[in-house]
Formats: C-alpha cells, structure tokens, sequence
C-alpha cells in the first residue's frame, strides 16, 4: 500500500477547498480557465460544470495491448483528463477532457490481421497500414493512486479506410473493462499473474507527481470485432468481421488478453487549479 505525505496534505486541503467552494462559489465559476502551471488539468471540469476535489492528468506513455493473437504496442503517449471526488472514486471529464484519441501502429497491418494477402492488388502495402485507437467506452471508475478500471473499445483504422470508417473490437454496449492495478493479478489460465508497479510519489508547486507506475491487467475479455466492412469499386461491400476475428482470435476471453500501461499521473485540487 502506498504512504504518501503528499496524498495526506492534498486530502486535509480538500476540506479547506470545500469551505472555500461553499463560500466562494460565485468567484470561484468565474474562473474558467486553469491558473497558470495548471494548464495541463484542462480536461478537468470547471467549478461552474461540476464541483469535484481533485483534478487528474494521467499520461500512459509505454507498455502494450494485447487482445487475442493480435499485440498493439503502445509507442505514442495517451492522455486521460478529468476530475474525481474526494476519494477517487468517480471521475468526470468536460469537453475538452477524456481519453486522447491516439494512432498506434499494428505491426502486420491489415494482411496481417485480415490474411487477405490480394489486397495488396488493389490498395498497395502503404495504404494498407493499420492503427489501433483507444477509445473510451464507458466512464473510468475506482480511479486511485493503485488501480484504475478503463471500459475502453479499439477503433481499427488505415489510410485507404479499407476496412471503413466503423471497424471497432468492442463498443459502448460490449466494452473491453480494464482493471488495472499496480499490484498482482488473478487471471484465469492460460495467462499467469503479473506485477504492476507502484509509483514513485513527490509534490511541486501544490501538484501531487505520480511518476513511472506501470498498471496490469490480463484477467479481461475482449468481444469479437464489428463494422469492419471493405467497399469494393464503391458499391460492393464485403464484411470482413469474420476474418478479423478469425485472424486475430477473436472474441477471446479472459485469460487470453494483457494489458501493460506505463503511467505517470498528475493531482491538484480543483480549487488550486481553477
């Protein structure tokens, strides 16, 4: 379990920041943009939207995603922005919050995860590049300093958009539910528990800096694709669904998949922020 000194002084400053909302109110929804060095809580919402505790930047910046056969690595950082309640329960994220929409290369590309090898004939290897978009899909719960459960969906994309513009493994309604810990895992067989990693904590200028944690999970399932569709000459569509999944193996279930997430996180108290 974590000590941290830091999390403590933010924690005893929330009760003054919820006396100071109570008789600040109207001054306090007047300030609608971060205070200056608190400009990276953005995504945060303001008082005026929703009065929370803490606001949270979390940036994902290695690790990888692993569903069925199929690993997409993760190589350009992810933001998660948003606020939560005094006990990092709930978390809430305005327009200009949420989960940052980010391209990640898959290695084998679209032949590789469909094995339609006559594509090449019609697209070229370079329009046939595919990316992995994360997606939130749900709204992050048991947000905390040790865990964090995600409903995430993959959005599958490529130049030539030849698998159209709606080819996702998991959706709103069949989620991908993260839940990941800095500590072991339970998962079912064949995968066997992994470690995640605790974070090294310091505090800056009224910020709490959760630096080079690694989140786990690999105990989840992950659906089988849908909306993937190729349009041929512009009129013939072909579902391709059945070899995405029949490629990838998928839909897989728990005990198949992992998830690694290097993570650095950011808290400050809305009221400091705002």
């Amino acid at each position: 379990m974590i000590q941290s000194k830091t999390l403590a002084k933010l924690l005893t400053a929330a009760g003054a920041a919820i006396l100071a909302v109570a008789m600040f109110a109207p001054a306090a929804q007047a300030l609608e943009e971060p205070q200056p060095g608190f400009t990276q809580f953005r995504g945060c919402p303001r008082p005026a939207e929703k009065v929370m505790f803490f606001c949270v930047r979390s940036d994902i910046t290695g690790g990888h995603l692993k569903m069925g056969k199929k690993t997409a690595p993760i190589e350009n950082p992810l933001k998660l922005t948003g606020g939560t309640n005094v006990e990092f329960g709930e978390f809430t994220a305005n327009s200009e919050g949420g989960l940052s929409k980010v391209k990640q290369k898959v290695p084998g590309g679209v032949i590789g995860l469909t094995g339609l090898t006559w594509l090449l004939e019609f697209f070229g290897s370079d329009a046939l590049t595919l990316y992995a978009v994360t997606e939130l899909a749900g709204i992050p719960s048991n947000f905390t300093p040790t865990s964090v459960t995600l409903p995430i969906k993959v959005h599958l994309e490529t130049p030539s958009g030849v698998l159209g513009k709606n080819c996702y493994i998991g959706s709103t309604g069949t989620p991908i539910v993260l839940n990941n810990t800095t500590g072991t895992t339970s998962p079912p067989p064949p995968n066997t528990p992994i470690t995640g990693k605790e974070f090294t904590i310091s505090e800056e200028n009224e910020i709490a800096y959760l630096k080079d944690g690694i989140f786990v999970d690999n105990a989840f399932a992950v659906p089988g694709a849908s909306g993937c569709t190729l349009t041929l000459f512009g009129f013939i569509p072909i579902s391709l669904n059945g070899f995405v999944n029949s490629q990838a193996g998928l839909p897989s279930a728990a005990g198949n998949n992992e998830a690694i997430q290097e993570t650095d996180i950011e808290f400050a108290l809305q009221e400091t922020v705002y």
